[in-house]
């Protein structure tokens, strides 16, 4: 239950319906640790599929709804002590923004899939409405709840590395190397789909969690870049691959590879940072590890769940040493410490300062700005400042 309030977070889901990936990820997480509860929800574009959605996963069936706004109106109008708490979105793209907008107006708490917006305008409209309900909203870039991540944060912030100079940051998948989404593959589909994915494939899906994974652990702020963006499957509108160029403030380079059509390649996230003292090395497909790259000596292997981690990490773990945590987990942090923070917002007292590492709306505007600049230095074909 939710420490705060002695009981569970009531939570509708926007999406997520039938043959939905991560909307299914999302329910997992949230129910992990015990301290949400999925009381409503509007999980398809249809009502026939969101009521069957509804029933397969056991929910009263006068709170599952045919379409999101009806969600928002019929949650609305019920008592506090009823109506849903939180709304979890894991649309495609393009109706992140309305829902979100929607619920926020209703005076309900959001948790989103990212990236937040299709564009910077509405992204920076949609934080200044966050900002004036002072209501919590958190983005799901879950690749920064893995406590190893958050180790490898702290050391950059306690100066281990020194003076980072370079960052080499890359998500290869090779999932789209064919044409899937002509066979009406639903995730390949909409991904492919400007009208719903908004104006990018490749960088929006998971360019989008490098740039916000660098920017966590580094904290370095990008000054300008320049991007070569290409759609390598014959047909595509948008890209599928994606190499980008970056000046950070302060003097620092990066170099940023992003691709769906890596023929053979899973999940292959991975950072690495080099500072004028040491280095570091993660990779999302063996999330429980992180190197640390020395000058004078062999390389120090830091392992998940060790008395010897920085508390940040610890907090966000939730198993022994050698007992393997993994992607479902780093979702349930974001919504755990969401969840705590929502619930100590509506207790009424200061949240602590632990549960407040999550990725916040204004990541989502500062993701989105990313990307409408390497579009447009494609586009332009040279460096172009953010």
């Amino acid at each position: 239950m939710n420490p705060r309030l002695g009981r569970r977070l009531r939570y509708g889901m926007v999406g997520g319906g039938p043959g939905a990936f991560i909307g299914d990820v999302h329910r997992r997480a949230a129910a992990l640790d015990g301290e949400f509860e999925l009381v409503a929800g509007a999980f398809a574009s249809t009502s026939e599929r969101s009521f069957k959605q509804g029933a397969i996963l056991g929910l009263d069936a006068s709170r599952t709804y045919g379409s999101w706004a009806d969600m928002a109106e019929e949650e609305a109008r019920l008592a506090p002590d009823d109506r849903i708490e939180v709304v979890s979105i894991v649309t495609p793209n393009h109706l992140h923004v309305p829902v979100a907008r929607r619920f926020l107006e209703a005076g309900i708490h959001v948790i989103c899939d990212k990236p937040l917006a299709t564009n910077a305008e509405e992204a920076e409209a949609l934080a200044e409405l966050v900002e004036s309900t002072r209501l919590v909203f958190a983005l799901t870039h879950n690749y920064t709840g893995y406590p190893m991540v958050k180790e490898a944060r702290e050391l950059v912030r306690i100066g281990r590395l020194g003076r980072v100079r370079k960052v080499v940051a890359e998500y290869s998948q090779g999932w789209l190397h064919q044409p899937i989404e002509a066979s009406g593959q639903k995730q390949a589909e909409w991904r492919q789909d400007p009208d719903r994915a908004g104006p990018s494939s490749a960088l929006g899906d998971i360019g989008s969690h490098v740039d916000n994974l660098v920017r966590y652990v580094t904290g370095l702020q990008i000054e300008s870049l320049c991007a070569d963006l290409t759609s390598f499957v014959e047909g595509r509108v948008l890209e599928d691959d994606a190499s980008v160029l970056v000046r950070y403030g302060g003097g620092a380079r990066g170099v940023y590879v992003t691709s769906q059509v890596s023929v053979g390649e899973e999940n292959g996230l991975s950072l690495r940072i080099y500072g004028d003292e040491a280095g570091l090395a993660w990779r999302q497909e063996r999330p429980n590890e992180l190197r640390v790259l020395l000058a004078d000596g062999p390389a120090e292997v830091r392992t998940r769940g060790s008395a010897y981690l920085s508390e940040p990490s610890l907090h966000n773990t939730r198993l022994p040493p050698g007992h393997p945590e993994g992607f479902i987990e780093a979702f349930a942090n974001i919504y755990r410490n969401a969840g705590r923070t929502i619930g100590a917002v509506l207790a009424g007292t200061p949240p602590e300062p632990l549960d407040l590492d999550f990725p916040s709306v204004r990541e989502g505007v500062r993701g989105m700005r990313f990307i409408e600049a390497a579009l447009r230095s494609a586009e332009q074909n040279g460096w172009v400042s953010l």
